[in-house]
């Protein structure tokens, strides 16, 4: 399995931005647009919301049209362990929790279930340091 730094580098890694939002001062909000200015495939997901900065916004990951290859939390950890349970009834196995979406159970969850995952670095520093698309 490529690294998140192999994927952070690859023009075509998709990437669904779990609590995703249009409110600009919400870090759903700010990692969506600096992803998607980036140059990145992004996916918006959100039940509540139909678009994110214009584009369609899907209510679960079953609903997005392909498979992400990072899936990049942004929602308050007791929605986060549900987040993990569906990634895994999926088979996605590579999941990134912003700081303050993890929590213990969270990282439990995903070592007794093999994710390649990330807990506490934001995606939007490490695209900074990285070759980007």
């Amino acid at each position: 399995m490529p690294t998140f730094d192999d994927l952070l580098t690859d023009p075509k890694t998709v990437i669904a931005i779990v609590g995703a939002t249009d409110d600009p001062f919400k870090f759903g909000g700010k990692i969506y647009r600096d992803l998607k200015h980036k140059g990145f495939r992004v996916f918006a997901v959100n039940p509540t919301r139909v678009t994110v900065d214009g584009d369609r916004a899907y209510a679960t990951l079953a609903d997005l049209p392909e498979p992400p290859d990072i899936i990049n939390v942004v929602v308050p950890s007791n929605v986060g362990i549900d987040i993990a349970r569906q990634a895994d009834e999926l088979s996605y196995r590579c999941i990134w929790y912003q700081p303050g979406s993890e929590s213990t159970a969270i990282i439990d969850y995903l070592n007794r279930h093999d994710f390649e995952y990330l807990a506490g670095p934001c995606i939007m520093v490490r695209t900074r340091s990285l070759a980007h698309p």
